[in-house]
Formats: C-alpha cells, structure tokens, sequence
C-alpha cells in the first residue's frame, strides 16, 4: 500500500499537505495538489468529494473517514443547509476559522479574507475536554500527531491555526492573504448586495462579492460599526509572556508543567520566588509545546525595582509603552522567573523568536477587558439584508488566566453558525436575532462543569451543548434595536430603552425621609427613645442600642446601659454593631454623640438598613445570617478576631492556653457590655476630628472613602500593603509592631530584627548575583518548611498536581473490587476529575500507612470511590476507537511522578486487575487530576479579577461620592430639590458600595476555602513524611515537630468546618427568605 502511494504523485503532495508546518507551505502545497488533480481550491463541499475520491490511499482515508462522521450529522442536512448562503469571514485566527469550517459543512460559499500573511504567534492555549473532542473529531492528530497526547491539554495558537486552515482548505473554503476588511459598502440600489470595503486592492472577483453574512473575527481591536461595547475595569494588571527554545530533549521532557498556581492561595511559593529573585508575581502558567511557554502577572513595584520599566506613569499605554521598557530587564526578569519555577532544569533559556525575528517575551495590560454588548446585528438596505455577528476576541475579550479563550471562542463559532442556518431557513430577522442574544447571555457562565457531560454529542444545536437552554429568554420585542433598516430613526427608541434585565435591588434606600421613617419604625415602644433626626436623636446611644435590640433581640440586654454615659453607650453598640451584625462603622463613637455629622450617620444607618431593611418587621423576625452586608462581612470578622487571639497566645500575650474556636452561632443568652477601651486613644484635640482624617496620611476623608480597621478610618487607597502596594482585606493583613506599617501577610517581616526600608522588607530585597546562584528554586507546590526539617533527604519529591484534601481522602479507601457492586456504576459527580488525584495523595489511611489517631473528619473517607473512578476510566474507554488507535500510535507524555507515587498506582493497579480491565486507567486519572488542578487555579483567578474590578468601581464611586459630600457641606443656596436629589444620589452611591463589599466579603471567604485547602494539603505531606517512618527511628525533635504539625492540622480543619458552617447557613438563610418572599 506504501508503495502504491508512493507511485502516485497525489499522495506524495497531499503527504506534503498534511505535514506542512509553516502558512506558506501549507497553501504552496495546496495549490500543487489541486493542480496535480486538476481541481480549482475553494470549490465549496464539492471540492472535499473530488478530492476524497481521487486520494483513497489508506492515510487519506482516516482522515476523510473523520471528516465524513462530522458531515454526516443531521444538523448539516448533507451540505444542504445553507446551500444558497453567502458568507464573508474577517480573520483567520482560531475562531474565525473554526466558523469557517462550520460555515462550510454547512453547504454555505465560505470566503475568509486575512491581512497576514503567515501564523507567528506560539502562546500555548488550553483545551477544555470538549475542544480537544472537538478537534480530533476533525482530524487533528492527522495534521500534528503530538495534539493532546497523555495528558495534555493545550496547544500553540500556530499549530491550532494550522490543522483548522488544512481542514478550511479542504472543505472549500476561499482564503485570501495580505488583504484587510475596512468596512461595509451598502447596496447602492435595488438588486445588489452587500459588499465588502477591502485594502489593499483586492481582485476583482474578491472586490464584487456580494454576501448574506458578515462574520467578524479580527480580534478585539476591530469591531465593526454599529456594535457597542461595554469596558470592565480593574486595577492594573501587567502579564508577561515568554517563548524559549524547545529542543525536545530527555532532560527537557521531564521538566513538569505548571497549569496554574495563584499567590491567592499558595504565598509560600511566591514568597519563596521573591527572596531568591526580587521577583513579585501574581500567578504563574507554564506549558510545553513548540517551545516552552511561560505567562505570568507581575508587580508594577517589582517591574520599577528591577529596572523593566524606566519610569512610573499613572497612564498605562505609557508607563507599557516601548520606550518605557528595558528590553535586557524584561529579558532577564523572564529568564529568572522561569528558571526559578521550573527549578532550573530547563538549563540555558534560549528565547524562540517571534515574526520580527526578536525575542519572543513581550509585557501587556489587560487591566480593562471588552465585552461586547449584543453578539449579532441586522442591516437592510434597498430590499437587501445583511447578518452581521461576531466571534472570539471582538465578542468577549477572554481573561487570560482563566484559560477560556479559545473554548468559549469555539462556542461562540457554533452559536454563530446555528445562527446563520437560521437565516438561511428564511427566518424573521428579529427572531434570529433574539435567539442569537439568548445564547449569547449564557456563555461568560459556561464552564466545563456546567455543559452537558456527553461531549462527544456536541454539534450546532445549542441544546446538545447547554443545559437547561432557554431560546426565549431574550424577546424580539428587546432587540429591535439591533435590526436597523434603511432611514429607520432607532435613537427615540435606544434613549427609551429599558433594560428588563435588570432587576431593583432589594432593601434599597431611596430617600433621607424613607430611611428615618424605617428607623422610627424599628425603635418605636422603647423608653426614651425617640428619633426625630440624624444628629441629637442618637447622641445618648439609646437609639442605636434599641435599633440592634429590634432586629437581634439576644444580643443585647438593654438593663446594662441604663444609666451609663453616651459615649460609653455609644461606643459599645457600634462595637457590638460591627462584632455581631457585621455593621462596619462610618464615623467614631465622638462623632456620633456630637451630632456634628449627619451625613455620616445616615450613611452608617443605611447599612442597617440594606442588610436588615427587607426582613426585619418585628421583632425577632430577622434571621441569624441576614442578606446584605452582613454576612460575609461578619464571618471575615469573627474570623480575624479568632486569629489575632491565636497570634497573642502563641506570642506570650494571653496567658489563658483557651483554644480559638470560630463561633457562627448566635449566643443564646444575651450579651453584656463591657466597657470599650480603643485600641489607641488619640488626645483629646484630636478626638473630634477622628472620623474626617486618615490615621495615615492625615488628609481629609469622605464619606465612601471610609474603611475602618483596628478602631482606626483609613482611605481604601491608603489602607494597602507598605511593600506591595496591593490593597488589604480582612484578615489578610497585620500591622508591624515596629514601624507601625500594615503589610499583607505575603510581605509581613518574619523575624524581629528585620529593617523595613522603602517599602521592603531588607531580606526581600533582591539578591546579589552570589545570593542568587546560591538561591535554592522551590517548585510552585513546595512549601519552605519542609526545606528547615532534619532529614530532607527522606522527603518525597513534591510533584506538580494538587488537589484539596477532602478530595484526596475520598480516594483513601481505594477498593477496586468489582465483585463488590452489585449494580452498575453509576455517572461519576462532577468533580469526578478530582477523584485522580486524591489516590496519588492520600495521606491518612490506605495503603498500608501507619495508623494515627485522628479526628473522623480528618479520617473518614466515603466508601463509593470504586464506582466514581470506574466510570471515570470507563468514559475513556468509551471514546471513539480511533481516538484509541491515535494515542498507541503516539508517544505519550504524562506529568512527570515521583517513583514512589509511581509505585503506588502500580501496586493498585495490579492488585486489583484495573490494568487488564482499563487499560488507559492511568492515563485517565492523572488527564483528571490535571483537569482539576486548572480547575482551582481558574477559579482563584476569576476571584482576583472581580475583586480587581469592585476595587475599581470603588474607586469611581468615591470620586463621586466626594463631590456630592461636598456639595451637601458647602453653605450654598442652592434649592432644597436640588439638595434633596443629591442626597438620594449619595445615599444611593452608599447602597451601591454597601452591595460591592458584600461581594468582596463573600469572595474573600472563597479565598479562605482556597488558602485552607492549600495549607492542609501541605501540612498534609509533610506529615506524611514523617508517619511513614516507625516511632522508634525518630528523633524527639522530630516527634515534637510532628506533634505541632498536628496540631496545626487540626487547627486549618477546624477552620474550613466554620466555612461549611457559614455557607451553609446562608444557603438555609436563602431558602428561608425564598419561601417567606413566596408566602
């Protein structure tokens, strides 16, 4: 058969073809094959039949076998669907061409027009499972046989550009290079279509194509006109690529990958990058394709400190410009980062080179993200309709740590192309427009967890991709904006517009009047009490004491302030205020009895009344975890209060020995005040003044600047790390006792005899060239701690996959025994791609370890692991025989395992007769585990960039606010409306940074779950380390370690049981408040 293929000139070019690995050799090869065959590229679907039949060698016959099942799928109708559509496509980037494809199955005329010339870019992107199904369901590995071998799960935007070309090629789709799309060019009467505005000079065939579609996938810098788009902000974000030269060598494929890991949840790491190189990073990404990809989002202080940026400027496009950027710095820092993470053994960093021949390392900002607001619009002209939609980059600018770029760009290309056999079937334009923005909303929400689990029955219908999918959701009524037709005035109706999106919020203080009527309402039927204002109605304290009594009766027993001072009183409910309800406190406890600000009062009652406002008619009605502010903001509270009483005790501070222990119960008695000292008494000139000054740089501070911590009003810009510069949450920061600087715990000095200088700790300081030979890398999952025990030596090796440890002890009781079900195995749940992992780390439990006493939480695993792994490995063997035969043929290229994990996964393996039963069982659990590791790591980084953006909003709304305070203040004689508008304004800025600190709240309580469950897999491993040994050969300074680390275990687990407390609690909260709302 080889023979006979090589007789043929035909195979040989279309051998050529498919081997191709460069754009022009792709299309040279292309044309000679046509020419050989005596065929004219771009012939639609009748070009893929000729050629089909004229190879049927047996190389070419897998692959058109491939072909054939996709085209064979009723969604096409047998290339008739679309028969009669004309299509013009922008861009021929990854989502531009996997339209094309689709387009062209279709049965439609496909013509992509390009203003490059070849494919340049090696930035690897990752594959979510259905990608890669989708991928070699056309042929992937028939164009590039190393496509996702093992357990890879990413590929260079070249390689993917390439085997889709080859498959657009193939299918008759036009393409045509250097050629630029500027515009629309409308009929210009009757009988005409739509053309296209192209430069430079395109060829007359070209320049007269008339088109049905217009399909824009040219990125997120070219949207045509018409479509609007809506900017999410954050604070500044600068990432950092580099390409280096991949020589394939032994050594360099056994350097593991790094899917992902976020200083949100393992500082130590980060910590230990910053010692040994002065370098501060955000997160960190490295993958293994045509070179060794590196991605990374750096510190602007620590780009100004190495010398990478010349100068700081508040504009970005400046302070990021060329001239602004020391090319052998970035060069350096790169090198330094990379070979730190990948502990050096990667050997001399050589970088790959882009399309200018320079060095392939590049810094960019992608501080604001584009979305655009509508995916799809009609134009009609002289009785001739145009679609026009968009895809990838110009539809919605993907985050790129969250890896969702190239996945949700696929999905749009689907979505796209449903969309267009719409419009070919003759459907009303409004209609398909409204069914375009329906699957629109869903896909910033898509993720692999919550698509259809059967990826292999993805096509264009969006049903066979997303669950519960709802076509209507968006009316034809709500996009009538989006269909514009000749001398169609739209701008009556775009002003008229109402989002019925949008949905009031809940609790939402409209008027000064409504609020004081709310708290008149609230502290009605109490002795002494009686609110006619915001200044002297609440100046004994009575008010404010009867307010929380109102809506937490057992909190407070009101015989305790009878007869005390009104500071006194005062200063203990909003103490109790803030420890109870979550209620952060606006203006000082002075203030508050002066009456000398009323703005501020009715900013600190409104969050009573967001969080309270909607349930609180009675007394005793309110629940324990009311929505709003308070929840989450309580918890992080009570959370930090438990740690700074842990962090006494262990300093000699407390001499009690009493246990933290997070309490989220209210108490059942209640409670009785204690006199309130603050924690820094100011003098007495100073007291009043408290609340309009920052205790850090002494300026003037407005109302929705206000941030209090530790008794004391900051600016939220003040209130960030003195090294870093990053902005402090709850619980994540502490104060240095000796310069007196707040520092997150990242860059809080370790050791008392550390200086602080210009903002750094001095052993944080980067290192000399000496130091920084010397300076031991630690991989992204080794913590330092285990680098300071005795016998390093005995550790294991930490390897690069990481899962939580509840997941880890689901897996401890491993039982592949199939004898014991009696049933089938059922579906695995969804974080079935967990279950890999946890048998690789165990570390209590199983396999012959050493028994230890250990609290049943820490210990007790479930017992239906079998059934869950099973159908995990099953769902593999499931896959298309071919695939099978594809990955045999391949060399596969697993993460890289320690011997002894190695050993473990075979002993149960064999033991348990799961390698004769599944024979790729490996290679599945490690593809999940490596699946779940993304997981984490995405989900740590959608958390980062949302608080990014409310730091942002806050940002906005206090410039705001600032001008509003300071129109109230001023002594002008502006109209009583007038100022009564601006308070409604101010008092709705108030409600709007009341809901965005409840978010925050709620996220950092994730980011405690995430930093738990770090901290516990670590303390995990190296406890293992040391029960893997007998008693009797340990030290007593190793039993004494073990002992604390212990302790610690127990600590981080009492921990995470408070937070599924919480959550918990405020999911029974919403259920409660659901079911009430209904009755």
């Amino acid at each position: 058969m080889a023979a006979a293929a090589s007789q043929n000139p035909a195979h040989g070019l279309f051998e050529n073809f498919l081997q191709a690995q460069q754009c022009k050799e792709v299309l040279s090869s292309f044309q000679d094959l046509c020419m050989c065959l005596g065929l004219e590229p771009g012939g639609r679907l009748s070009l893929y039949h000729k050629l089909k039949a004229e190879l049927n060698y047996w190389n070419a016959k897998s692959l058109w076998a491939k072909l054939d099942k996709r085209a064979s799928h009723p969604v096409y109708e047998q290339g008739k669907a679309c028969a009669n559509t004309q299509c013009l496509v922008v861009g021929a980037g990854p989502c531009g061409l996997r339209t094309a494809v689709e387009l062209a199955l279709l049965g439609a005329r496909v013509v992509l027009v390009e203003k490059r010339t070849k494919f340049s870019r090696h930035n690897v992107l990752h594959l979510w499972p259905f990608t890669i199904q989708d991928l070699r369901g056309l042929g992937a590995k028939k164009f590039y046989g190393r496509f996702c071998t093992g357990t890879l799960d990413h590929i260079s935007i070249r390689q993917l550009q390439l085997l889709l070309l080859k498959v657009a090629l193939l299918l008759g789709v036009e393409i045509h290079w250097g050629v630029s799309f500027t515009g629309l060019l409308p009929p210009s009467h009757k009988g005409i279509g739509w053309r296209a505005e192209l430069q430079p000079s395109p060829p007359d065939q070209l320049a007269q194509y008339e088109f049905d579609v217009l399909i824009s996938a040219a990125g997120g810098k070219f949207i045509p006109e018409g479509f609007s788009v809506r900017e999410m902000r954050g604070k500044l974000a600068i990432g950092i690529t580099a390409n280096f030269v991949n020589g394939r060598t032994v050594a360099e494929t056994q350097v593991p990958e790094i899917s992902g890991v976020a200083r949100i949840y393992n500082q130590s790491f980060f910590q230990s990058l910053f010692k040994a190189t002065g370098i501060d990073l955000e997160n960190i990404v490295y993958y293994k394709d045509d070179t060794h990809y590196f991605v990374m989002t750096a510190k602007k202080q620590s780009l100004l400190r190495l010398g990478v940026l010349r100068q700081d400027f508040a504009d970005t496009e400046q302070l990021l410009g060329r001239d602004n950027i020391a090319p052998e710095a970035l060069h350096r820092f790169a090198r330094a980062a990379a070979d730190f993470a990948t502990h050096g053994k990667l050997g001399n960093l050589e970088f790959a080179c882009d399309a200018r021949g320079r060095p392939d390392v590049a810094a960019f900002d992608f501080t604001t993200m584009t979305r655009a607001e509508s995916a799809a619009r009609v134009q009609e002209k002289h009785g001739a309709r145009v679609l026009l939609e968009l895809v990838g980059d110009c539809l919605v600018e993907p985050f790129w740590p969250l890896g969702t770029g190239v996945a949700r760009g696929f999905l749009a290309a689907f979505d796209a192309a449903w969309t267009v056999k719409l419009w070919a079937k003759g459907t009303q334009p409004l209609e398909v427009l409204a069914e375009r923005e329906s699957l629109y909303q869903l896909l910033s929400q898509t993720s692999p967890e919550n698509m259809h689990r059967n990826i292999t029955q993805y096509t264009l219908d969006p049903a066979s991709r997303y669950p519960n999918l709802n076509l209507r959701s968006v009316t034809p009524q709500q996009v009538r904006d989006l269909y514009d037709v000749e001398a169609k005035e739209l701008e009556r109706r775009r002003s008229d517009k109402t989002d019925s999106r949008k949905l009031p919020t809940p609790g939402l203080v409209g008027t000064q009047e409504e609020l004081l009527l709310w708290c008149q309402k609230q502290t009605a039927g109490y002795p002494g009490v009686q609110v006619t204002n915001f200044s002297s109605s609440w100046a004994d304290g009575q008010a404010l004491c009867a307010l929380i009594h109102r809506l937490r009766p057992n909190l407070l027993d009101l015989s305790t302030v009878q007869g005390a001072g009104a500071l006194e009183t005062t200063a203990r409910a909003v103490k109790l205020a803030e420890q109870e309800l979550g209620i952060a406190p606006v203006i000082p406890p002075q203030v508050l009895v002066a009456g000398s600000d009323p703005l501020g009062l009715i900013a600190y009652l409104s969050q009573f009344y967001s969080a309270f406002g909607k349930t609180a008619q009675s007394p005793g009605m309110v629940t324990q975890l009311s929505t709003g502010t308070a929840n989450a903001v309580l918890f992080l509270s009570k959370l930090q209060r438990t740690l700074q009483r842990k962090r006494s005790q262990e300093n000699g501070e407390e001499g009690s020995g009493k246990k933290p222990c997070i309490e989220m119960s209210s108490p059942t008695e209640p409670i009785i005040l204690q006199p309130v000292t603050p924690p820094n008494p100011l003098p007495a000139d100073q007291e009043a003044e408290d609340g309009d000054s920052c205790a850090l740089c002494g300026e003037r501070l407005y109302i929705l600047e206000r941030i209090c911590a530790d008794g004391r009003f900051f600016h939220r810009s003040c209130f960030h790390c003195h090294s870093c510069e990053a902005p402090l949450w709850p619980e994540g920061y502490r104060q240095h006792p000796g310069d007196g600087h707040f520092y997150c715990l990242l860059h809080f000095p370790q050791s008392t005899n550390q200086n602080v200088d210009d903002g750094a700790p001095k052993d944080q300081e980067p290192p000399s060239k000496n130091e920084d030979m010397e300076a031991t890398a630690v991989s992204p999952t080794t913590p330092t701690a285990s680098q300071e025990m005795e016998d390093p030596a005995k550790l294991p090796s930490r390897k690069l996959i990481r899962l939580s440890s509840p997941e880890r002890r689901w897996l401890s009781s491993l039982n592949f025994n199939p004898e014991a079900e009696v049933e089938g195995p059922p579906k695995p749940p969804r974080s079935c791609s967990a279950l890999a992992h946890q048998a690789l780390e165990d570390s209590f439990g199983g396999w012959g370890m050493p028994g230890k006493t250990l609290p049943l939480n820490v210990l007790s695993p479930p017992q239906d692991l079998l059934s869950s792994v099973a159908s995990a490995v099953e769902e593999e063997d499931d896959k298309d025989p071919s695939s099978s035969e594809e990955e045999e043929d391949t060399v596969e290229e697993d993460l890289v395992l320690t011997s002894a994990v190695e050993q473990t996964l075979l002993s149960i393996a064999k033991n348990s007769g799961t390698m004769e039963k599944y024979p790729t069982w490996r290679q599945t659990l490690l593809r999940r585990a490596k699946e779940e590791e993304m997981k984490r790591f995405c989900k740590a980084q959608a958390i980062q960039r949302r608080l990014d953006e409310i730091e942002a909003t806050l940002r906005e709304l206090e410039g705001e606010g600032k001008r509003l305070e300071l129109a109230l203040r001023s002594q002008t004689s502006s109209p009583e409306q007038e100022k009564k508008l601006w308070m409604e304004k101010l008092l709705n800025l108030v409600q709007r940074k009341n809901d965005l600190v409840a978010e925050e709240a709620d996220l950092m309580i994730t980011v405690q779950e995430l930093g738990l469950e770090e901290k516990q897999w670590q303390l995990d491993q190296e406890l293992r380390s040391y029960m893997d040994r007998k008693d009797t050969l340990k030290t007593a300074t190793e039993k004494q370690k073990e002992e604390q680390m212990l302790k610690q275990l127990l600590d981080v687990v009492k921990q995470r049981d408070a937070l599924i407390r919480f959550r918990d609690e405020c999911r029974l909260s919403e259920l409660a408040q659901g079911t009430g709302d209904q009755g």
